[in-house]
């Protein structure tokens, strides 16, 4: 039990370090192509920070443990929403912009319509749905290029990046270092996860809702405490959400796409799937109570917060009383 936790934690570490070295890696090249700031965040960065949760969905779903992949993209929508970003705004609310919101949130809650539909129908997501998912992923990040590739670089923020600009040597090997650490981070957390489960005798996809999926939002954890320090709590906001949808049409879709998978069912409520009853209702409503009052008053409230940590830790508890 104490290698597979020790492994399982160095999963994780591989897992933070190499989303980090990733994301640096990118931008610098990115920014060789003067591509503007807000775009490598939208694209880039928010990719660079949902590879964790893609990787262990694809080696999970590869490996024949589909409660993973599937508990992983939930689990990690409702930790980023009622954990990250609530402690965001619990911390420090204030006024958003709400066009820079309204795009992913109505993408979100589309493909949401589309995911549910799909649980709730035939609890069997097909080589076709994991398709149809990703084709919406492709047509976020292509409307998101649209939409933004004309917007200006900012002079001063051009000649920050000319002068702190690494070599493009340095920029690959961050690159490639830190996709071979998320691969190898990922294949440690999904086998030792595994272990540790079975070991615990807790099932799989109560250990991805919480424990993985915790871990695999570390990279939103750590972009929201760095946004907090200076000054840019909205960033975080944005980047949750981006991450949210990404998670069920990335992560999902590429899940599903190489080996299909159906709803886990871990436990029971009222005499139906727990994950129906519970999981996917919690994860609309974290998402509809932080998201919607933003974009119809334009501002975040601590009580927002507050109630989604509340959710956070209920949810948390319920998954273990119930295993």
């Amino acid at each position: 039990m104490f290698i597979p936790t020790l492994l399982f934690l160095l999963g994780l570490l591989f897992l933070i370090k190499g989303g980090d070295w990733f994301v640096d890696g990118a931008t610098g090249i990115a920014h060789r192509f003067h591509l503007p700031e807000i775009l490598i965040g939208a694209t880039v960065v928010s990719i660079g920070t949902t590879l964790p949760e893609v990787m262990v969905s694809a080696t999970s779903a590869l490996s024949g443990h589909g409660e993973i992949a599937y508990g992983n993209a939930i689990g990690s929508i409702i930790c980023n929403t009622s954990l990250i970003a609530a402690i965001t705004i619990a911390v420090k609310p204030g006024a958003i912009q709400r066009h820079t919101l309204k795009t992913p949130v109505i993408f979100f809650f589309l493909s949401a319509a589309f995911y549910v539909g799909i649980a709730y129908t035939s609890g069997y997501f097909s080589r076709i749905t994991g398709l149809l998912l990703l084709a919406v992923f492709l047509i976020y990040m292509t409307y998101t290029v649209l939409q933004m590739k004309n917007t200006p670089q900012p002079e001063e923020l051009e000649e920050v990046t000319a002068q702190e600009k690494t070599p493009m040597s340095k920029d690959l090997l961050l690159l490639v270092i830190g996709a071979v650490l998320i691969a190898i981070g990922a294949d440690l957390l999904v086998n030792n996860g595994t272990l540790i489960a079975q070991a615990l005798g807790v099932p799989e996809s109560v250990i991805a809702l919480t424990f993985v999926a915790l871990g695999t939002s570390l990279p939103e954890l750590v972009t929201a405490i760095t946004s907090l320090a200076k000054g840019h709590g909205a960033l975080s906001l944005g980047n949750v959400i981006g991450a949210n949808l990404f998670n069920l049409v990335l992560v999902s879709g590429v899940s599903a796409t190489l080996a299909p998978f159906c709803i886990p069912q871990s436990a029971s409520i009222a005499g139906k799937n727990a994950s129906l009853v519970l999981d996917i209702p919690v994860m609309l409503f974290v998402m509809a109570f932080l998201t919607l009052p933003a974009l119809i008053r334009g501002k975040l409230s601590r009580i927002q917060g507050i109630v989604l940590l509340l959710v956070y830790a209920s949810f948390c508890v319920l998954q273990f009383t119930m295993s």
